[in-house]
């Protein structure tokens, strides 16, 4: 980690693809600004005032036109589906993926895995596992970096992002916050220590049993009494996360994390059809941790029978 590089190691499965979009990019601007420079000089020269008789006039060549319209033009939309290709593959992590939620806090990193293991500026993955991270702020805005992935998301108060990586070199690499958050924001660092699955699943094992995500988020739903409602006057939690729901106002919506953050903080913005507004604002009530622990609950639910467990 200590070692000077001209460009960060690469250690996931997209970094490959970005630093040859990035490789790309740096040569055809490169050619392009060499070949622009030299035809200037040249033509400086060529055409350069001799007398005061004005020159002929030029007529353009309907072929150099075509030429340098079409080239470029091709070139440039290339770089765009190039582009596109590499930015969807980075924001659509596979359905196998291990979520994993992060909370920047000034000025920290906070880290929680499914299992309930929790981390401060420190992030363990195991080796070629598709790792999907929930980020979210508790304060100011941060920016989850880690140059070696060649990943970078912003964490927003106020709302969710997800971004996701697959590690395919084992090691440790640095995590930066990339927005400057205040005071401190230059010690906002840690590391993110690639493991083997063998090792990983002995490093979740050697420490002591904590509640899981989804655990604490049911303890917290039977808490807010959140089940007298939602098992009758309210929507169903069960299969919730992921399907697509009609709004009173006509519109669908797909339950995803900031579909459900908004519906438990600000209730009342957005009502499933059939339903009236009755669900109180949990706003100022509940922290973010405990706001993706309720979250994570409700992903875990796949049928009725398990909801009815928690009452």
């Amino acid at each position: 980690m200590n070692s000077f590089r001209l460009f960060p190691e690469r250690a996931s499965t997209v970094s490959h693809q970005t630093d040859a979009l990035y490789l790309f990019l740096c040569t055809v601007t490169a050619l392009f600004s060499i070949l622009i420079f030299v035809l200037i000089v040249y033509f400086a020269v060529k055409y350069r005032r001799r007398s005061a008789v004005p020159p002929p006039p030029v007529h353009t060549d309907l072929r150099l036109e075509l030429a340098w319209t079409i080239i470029p033009l091709l070139i440039v939309l290339f770089i765009f589906f190039w582009g596109a290709r590499v930015f969807f593959y980075i924001y659509r992590p596979p359905r196998d993926s291990l979520d994993v939620h992060v909370i920047g806090k000034q000025w920290m990193w906070k880290i929680q895995h499914p299992s309930g293991r929790r981390e401060i500026n420190e992030l363990h993955v195991p080796i070629g596992q598709p790792v999907r991270l929930l980020i979210a702020s508790q304060d100011a805005i941060h920016g989850f970096y880690i140059p070696a992935f060649r990943i970078k998301q912003d964490a927003i108060p106020g709302r969710f992002a997800t971004i996701w990586f697959q590690a395919d070199k084992v090691g440790e690499y640095h995590l930066f916050c990339h927005e400057y958050c205040g005071t401190q924001h230059s010690k906002m660092i840690g590391r993110v220590v690639v493991m083997d699955q063998q090792k990983y699943q002995d490093w979740l094992a050697g420490t002591p049993a904590e509640e899981s995500p989804a655990e604490s988020g049911a303890k917290l739903f039977r808490s807010l009494k959140c089940i007298e409602c939602h098992a009758e006057k309210a929507p169903s939690m069960a299969a919730l996360y992921g399907s697509k729901q009609r709004m009173a106002d006509g519109a669908i919506m797909e339950a995803d994390e900031n579909y459900l953050r908004e519906s438990i903080l600000d209730s009342t913005t957005r009502v499933v059809a059939g339903y009236a507004p009755i669900m109180p604002s949990f706003r100022g009530q509940i922290s973010e941790e405990q706001l993706m622990e309720l979250i994570a609950y409700i992903k875990s639910l796949r049928d009725p029978a398990s909801l009815k467990k928690t009452d």
